[in-house]
């Protein structure tokens, strides 16, 4: 996903596609999370940095992938936002060992014949 992120600014259905979620989730969560600011061109379309794309991914996780409420998440970023980057961090590198552990197996599996 790194990779994906070589610009300076984002279109809002540019991190959309970037992180497989729809763009009326972008804008309700901008509305309901302080830390999503993206700011606005001259023609008012939204423009993401990188950082904000990062609490993207960090909201996504905190509701999607732990289950929090949004008044929840909202509370958890803002009395430990470190350590919360840090926790998902760390899941998001386990994810890509996963993925590359599996790569190998299959890689194994076809070599075995």
């Amino acid at each position: 996903m790194e990779d994906k992120l070589s610009k300076k600014f984002y279109k809002i259905g540019d991190v959309a596609e970037i992180l497989n979620i729809p763009t009326s989730t972008l804008r309700f969560w901008e509305k309901e999370f302080t830390v999503i600011k993206p700011k606005r061109n001259a023609k008012n379309i939204r423009v993401y940095t990188v950082k904000d794309i990062e609490s993207i991914k960090m909201i996504y996780y905190l509701v999607k992938e732990k289950g929090l409420k949004l008044d929840a998440a909202q509370a958890m970023i803002k009395r430990n936002r470190d350590g919360i980057s840090k926790q998902f961090e760390v899941v998001e590198r386990l994810k890509q060992m996963r993925t590359q552990l599996i790569q190998l197996d299959k890689a194994l599996s076809s070599l075995k014949g």
